[in-house]
Protein backbone atom coordinates (compact mmCIF):
# COMPACT_ATOMS: atom_id res chain seq x y z
CA UNK A 1 0.00 0.00 0.00
CA UNK A 2 2.64 2.09 0.88
CA UNK A 3 4.85 1.78 -2.12
CA UNK A 4 1.30 2.60 -4.60
CA UNK A 5 0.85 5.69 -2.41
CA UNK A 6 -2.62 4.65 -0.96
CA UNK A 7 -2.56 5.56 2.22
CA UNK A 8 -1.21 9.25 1.09
CA UNK A 9 -3.74 11.67 1.00
CA UNK A 10 -3.65 15.68 0.91
CA UNK A 11 -2.44 18.48 3.10
CA UNK A 12 -3.56 18.28 6.36
CA UNK A 13 -5.29 22.05 5.33
CA UNK A 14 -7.43 20.17 3.10
CA UNK A 15 -8.71 17.84 5.24
CA UNK A 16 -12.90 17.07 5.69
CA UNK A 17 -13.66 17.23 9.31
CA UNK A 18 -15.67 14.35 8.69
CA UNK A 19 -12.61 11.61 7.44
CA UNK A 20 -10.46 12.29 10.64
CA UNK A 21 -11.55 8.92 12.08
CA UNK A 22 -10.28 7.54 9.20
CA UNK A 23 -6.80 9.29 9.58
CA UNK A 24 -3.84 7.20 10.98
CA UNK A 25 -1.26 9.81 11.30
CA UNK A 26 0.54 12.85 9.27
CA UNK A 27 3.90 13.04 7.83
CA UNK A 28 5.03 16.30 6.46
CA UNK A 29 2.14 17.83 7.04
CA UNK A 30 0.06 14.90 4.39
CA UNK A 31 -2.33 13.48 5.81
CA UNK A 32 -2.32 9.62 6.17
CA UNK A 33 -5.12 7.04 5.76
CA UNK A 34 -5.63 4.59 8.28
CA UNK A 35 -4.54 0.96 6.66
CA UNK A 36 -7.47 -0.70 8.77
CA UNK A 37 -9.77 1.71 7.25
CA UNK A 38 -9.24 1.20 4.11
CA UNK A 39 -9.11 -2.58 3.73
CA UNK A 40 -12.48 -2.48 5.86
CA UNK A 41 -13.80 -0.13 3.60
CA UNK A 42 -12.96 -2.10 0.56
CA UNK A 43 -14.29 -5.78 2.14
CA UNK A 44 -17.49 -4.08 2.33
CA UNK A 45 -17.41 -2.53 -1.09
CA UNK A 46 -16.57 -5.53 -2.06
CA UNK A 47 -19.62 -7.76 -0.76
CA UNK A 48 -21.64 -5.30 -2.42
CA UNK A 49 -20.23 -5.49 -5.82
CA UNK A 50 -19.98 -8.71 -6.39
CA UNK A 51 -23.48 -9.55 -5.05
CA UNK A 52 -24.79 -6.44 -7.56
CA UNK A 53 -22.33 -8.65 -10.16
CA UNK A 54 -24.04 -12.05 -9.35
CA UNK A 55 -27.47 -11.02 -10.08
CA UNK A 56 -26.82 -9.47 -13.22
CA UNK A 57 -26.77 -5.97 -11.86
CA UNK A 58 -25.37 -2.88 -13.99
CA UNK A 59 -22.42 -0.50 -12.43
CA UNK A 60 -21.64 2.92 -13.89
CA UNK A 61 -17.97 3.72 -13.67
CA UNK A 62 -16.91 7.54 -13.49
CA UNK A 63 -13.92 9.30 -13.49
CA UNK A 64 -12.49 12.05 -15.54
CA UNK A 65 -9.14 12.91 -14.07
CA UNK A 66 -6.55 11.53 -15.68
CA UNK A 67 -5.09 8.89 -13.40
CA UNK A 68 -8.24 7.04 -13.58
CA UNK A 69 -9.57 7.17 -16.99
CA UNK A 70 -7.73 4.11 -18.14
CA UNK A 71 -8.16 1.77 -15.01
CA UNK A 72 -11.77 2.79 -14.87
CA UNK A 73 -12.07 1.74 -18.85
CA UNK A 74 -10.69 -1.87 -18.58
CA UNK A 75 -12.58 -2.49 -15.49
CA UNK A 76 -15.96 -1.52 -17.38
CA UNK A 77 -14.72 -3.85 -20.69
CA UNK A 78 -14.35 -6.93 -17.84
CA UNK A 79 -18.12 -6.63 -17.48
CA UNK A 80 -19.01 -4.60 -20.46
CA UNK A 81 -20.33 -1.83 -17.92
CA UNK A 82 -21.10 1.68 -19.23
CA UNK A 83 -18.56 4.05 -17.96
CA UNK A 84 -17.81 8.21 -17.74
CA UNK A 85 -14.69 9.16 -18.27
CA UNK A 86 -14.34 12.26 -20.32
CA UNK A 87 -17.05 14.57 -18.77
CA UNK A 88 -19.96 13.87 -16.52
CA UNK A 89 -23.17 15.41 -18.71
CA UNK A 90 -25.69 16.93 -16.28
CA UNK A 91 -28.92 14.45 -16.02
CA UNK A 92 -27.09 11.68 -17.25
CA UNK A 93 -28.97 9.74 -14.14
CA UNK A 94 -31.66 12.45 -13.08
CA UNK A 95 -32.66 12.77 -16.74
CA UNK A 96 -31.83 9.38 -17.96
CA UNK A 97 -35.21 9.62 -20.88
CA UNK A 98 -33.60 12.52 -22.71
CA UNK A 99 -29.87 10.96 -22.27
CA UNK A 100 -31.46 7.51 -23.15
CA UNK A 101 -32.83 8.73 -26.62
CA UNK A 102 -29.47 10.96 -27.72
CA UNK A 103 -27.62 7.51 -27.08
CA UNK A 104 -30.43 5.85 -29.64
CA UNK A 105 -29.91 8.19 -31.92
CA UNK A 106 -26.29 8.35 -31.42
CA UNK A 107 -25.62 4.60 -32.35
CA UNK A 108 -28.32 4.80 -35.18
CA UNK A 109 -25.90 7.33 -36.73
CA UNK A 110 -23.50 5.37 -36.33
CA UNK A 111 -24.87 2.44 -37.71
CA UNK A 112 -26.44 4.03 -40.96
CA UNK A 113 -22.59 5.38 -41.65
CA UNK A 114 -21.45 2.11 -41.07
CA UNK A 115 -23.91 0.82 -43.63
CA UNK A 116 -23.70 3.48 -46.56
CA UNK A 117 -26.94 4.57 -45.87
CA UNK A 118 -25.25 8.79 -45.06
CA UNK A 119 -23.62 8.44 -48.58
CA UNK A 120 -26.83 9.97 -50.63
CA UNK A 121 -25.90 13.12 -48.53
CA UNK A 122 -24.54 16.07 -49.81
CA UNK A 123 -20.50 16.27 -49.01
CA UNK A 124 -21.19 19.15 -46.81
CA UNK A 125 -24.10 16.94 -44.79
CA UNK A 126 -21.86 14.00 -44.88
CA UNK A 127 -18.85 16.02 -43.15
CA UNK A 128 -21.79 17.34 -40.51
CA UNK A 129 -22.28 13.75 -39.54
CA UNK A 130 -19.12 13.09 -39.16
CA UNK A 131 -18.27 16.21 -36.73
CA UNK A 132 -21.35 15.08 -34.75
CA UNK A 133 -20.38 11.62 -34.26
CA UNK A 134 -17.30 12.70 -33.35
CA UNK A 135 -18.70 14.78 -30.64
CA UNK A 136 -21.19 12.23 -29.44
CA UNK A 137 -18.27 10.07 -29.21
CA UNK A 138 -16.67 12.31 -26.61
CA UNK A 139 -19.83 12.27 -24.59
CA UNK A 140 -21.56 9.42 -25.28
CA UNK A 141 -18.91 6.57 -26.43
CA UNK A 142 -18.27 5.21 -22.82
CA UNK A 143 -22.25 4.72 -22.17
CA UNK A 144 -23.82 2.53 -24.95
CA UNK A 145 -24.19 0.01 -22.25
CA UNK A 146 -25.98 2.11 -20.42
CA UNK A 147 -29.42 0.41 -21.44
CA UNK A 148 -31.29 1.56 -18.03
CA UNK A 149 -30.44 3.15 -14.85
CA UNK A 150 -27.35 1.50 -13.20
CA UNK A 151 -27.73 -0.47 -10.11
CA UNK A 152 -24.85 1.33 -8.72
CA UNK A 153 -21.78 3.90 -9.07
CA UNK A 154 -18.44 3.58 -8.94
CA UNK A 155 -16.40 6.96 -8.25
CA UNK A 156 -13.39 7.91 -8.02
CA UNK A 157 -12.79 11.34 -6.38
CA UNK A 158 -16.58 12.25 -5.31
CA UNK A 159 -14.94 15.95 -4.96
CA UNK A 160 -14.54 16.59 -8.42
CA UNK A 161 -17.59 14.49 -9.83
CA UNK A 162 -20.34 15.99 -7.08
CA UNK A 163 -23.09 16.29 -9.65
CA UNK A 164 -22.64 12.49 -10.19
CA UNK A 165 -23.08 11.74 -6.60
CA UNK A 166 -25.83 14.72 -6.24
CA UNK A 167 -28.12 12.71 -8.90
CA UNK A 168 -27.12 9.09 -7.57
CA UNK A 169 -28.52 9.90 -4.30
CA UNK A 170 -31.70 11.80 -5.01
CA UNK A 171 -32.43 8.21 -6.92
CA UNK A 172 -31.37 6.51 -4.27
CA UNK A 173 -28.50 4.56 -6.48
CA UNK A 174 -26.23 2.65 -3.76
CA UNK A 175 -22.62 4.45 -3.87
CA UNK A 176 -19.33 3.29 -4.26
CA UNK A 177 -15.91 5.46 -4.24
CA UNK A 178 -12.59 6.03 -3.64
CA UNK A 179 -12.76 8.41 -1.01
CA UNK A 180 -9.43 10.25 -0.09
CA UNK A 181 -8.94 12.87 2.96
CA UNK A 182 -10.51 16.31 1.32
CA UNK A 183 -14.06 14.12 0.87
CA UNK A 184 -17.00 13.48 2.88
CA UNK A 185 -17.37 10.40 3.16
CA UNK A 186 -21.06 10.25 4.38
CA UNK A 187 -21.90 11.21 0.84
CA UNK A 188 -21.39 7.50 0.20
CA UNK A 189 -22.34 4.09 0.67
CA UNK A 190 -19.47 2.11 0.35
CA UNK A 191 -16.37 4.76 0.72
CA UNK A 192 -12.70 2.77 -0.30
CA UNK A 193 -10.41 5.24 1.54
CA UNK A 194 -7.43 5.51 -0.30
CA UNK A 195 -5.55 8.30 -2.26
CA UNK A 196 -7.83 9.12 -5.45
CA UNK A 197 -5.60 11.58 -7.50
CA UNK A 198 -2.77 9.00 -7.86
CA UNK A 199 -2.98 6.49 -10.91
CA UNK A 200 -0.87 3.27 -8.70
CA UNK A 201 -3.41 3.82 -5.97
CA UNK A 202 -6.42 3.55 -8.21
CA UNK A 203 -5.18 1.31 -9.63
CA UNK A 204 -4.51 -1.13 -6.77
CA UNK A 205 -8.11 -0.60 -5.52
CA UNK A 206 -9.47 -1.79 -8.61
CA UNK A 207 -7.04 -4.58 -8.87
CA UNK A 208 -8.18 -5.86 -5.13
CA UNK A 209 -11.60 -5.38 -6.65
CA UNK A 210 -11.70 -7.29 -9.68
CA UNK A 211 -9.56 -10.19 -7.92
CA UNK A 212 -12.62 -11.13 -6.02
CA UNK A 213 -15.65 -9.53 -8.17
CA UNK A 214 -14.28 -11.62 -11.29
CA UNK A 215 -13.92 -14.51 -8.88
CA UNK A 216 -17.43 -14.13 -7.60
CA UNK A 217 -18.65 -14.01 -11.34
CA UNK A 218 -16.80 -17.15 -12.62
CA UNK A 219 -17.75 -19.57 -9.61
CA UNK A 220 -21.56 -18.17 -10.73
CA UNK A 221 -20.96 -18.97 -13.87
CA UNK A 222 -19.95 -22.60 -13.00
CA UNK A 223 -22.66 -23.24 -10.53
CA UNK A 224 -25.29 -22.63 -13.37
CA UNK A 225 -25.39 -25.34 -14.79
CA UNK A 226 -25.71 -27.98 -11.73
CA UNK A 227 -28.38 -26.01 -10.31
CA UNK A 228 -30.11 -26.63 -13.92
CA UNK A 229 -29.27 -29.88 -13.70
CA UNK A 230 -31.02 -30.56 -9.88
CA UNK A 231 -34.17 -29.34 -10.69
Amino acid sequence: MAERGVMFGHKKSKTHPRMKPYIGGNKNEIELIDPEATFSGLKAAIAFLKETVSKGGLALLVGTEAPAKETLKHFASLFSFPYVTNRWLGGTLTNFKVIHDRLKYFEDLKAKKEKGELAKYTKKERSEFDEEIGKMTISFGGLANLSRLPDALFVVDITTHDTAVREARKLKIPIVAIVDTNDDPTLVDYPIFANDHNKKSIEWVCEKILEEVKLGKTVQKKEEPKEQHER
